[in-house]
C-alpha cells in the first residue's frame, strides 16, 4: 500500500500548518501574479484535481483525462474573497483526506498508468508529484514573508 506516501503527504501537511496559520492571508506573494489566498487555492484545486485522478487509477487501474486550466479555476473560486483561515482549514483536511485515500492505495495499483493531458505517468509518481508541487507552492507561500 501507499503507507510511504500517505506519511509524506501528511508530514508536508503537519510541517505547513503552523507556517500557513501564522501567516497574513491578506499579503501578496512575490512573482506569482497570485495573492496568497489565490496560491493557497491553486493548491485545494490541485488537491481536487489529483483526488479524481488518484481515486480513479485505484478504482479502475487507469486514470485518463485532462491537466485544468489553474488561472480558471483559481478565478471561479474566488480564493481572493475567502477567508484566510478557512481556506488553510480546507486545504489541511483535504490532504488528509487525501493521505487516507493514498494509503489505502495497494502497491500494484501503484504501477497503474495516468494519461493525463501533460503526458503519460504511474499512478506512483503522480503522487510523488503532487506531494513535491505542493512543496514548491508551500516553500514560496512561507518565503513571501509578512
Amino acid at each position: 500500500m501507499g503507507v510511504i506516501q500517505s506519511q509524506r503527504l501528511r508530514q508536508t501537511v503537519e510541517r505547513a500548518l503552523p507556517t500557513l496559520r501564522a501567516l497574513d492571508g491578506e499579503a501578496p506573494t512575490r512573482g506569482s501574479g497570485w495573492s496568497r489566498k489565490q496560491e493557497l487555492g491553486h493548491l485545494i484545486d490541485s488537491a481536487a484535481n489529483n483526488h479524481i485522478r488518484f481515486v480513479l487509477a485505484f478504482v479502475d487501474g487507469e486514470f485518463r483525462g485532462q491537466g485544468y486550466a489553474q488561472d480558471k479555476w483559481v478565478d471561479a473560486h474566488g480564493y481572493a474573497l475567502m477567508r484566510w483561515d478557512d481556506l488553510v482549514d480546507f486545504w489541511y483536511r483535504y490532504n488528509f483526506l487525501l493521505a487516507n485515500l493514498i494509503e489505502r492505495i495497494p502497491e500494484d495499483r501503484m504501477g497503474g498508468r495516468c494519461v493525463i493531458g501533460w503526458g503519460v505517468q504511474t499512478l506512483g509518481f503522480v503522487i510523488d508529484d503532487y506531494v513535491i508541487h505542493m512543496q514548491h507552492h508551500l516553500d514560496h507561500l512561507s518565503a513571501s514573508g509578512d
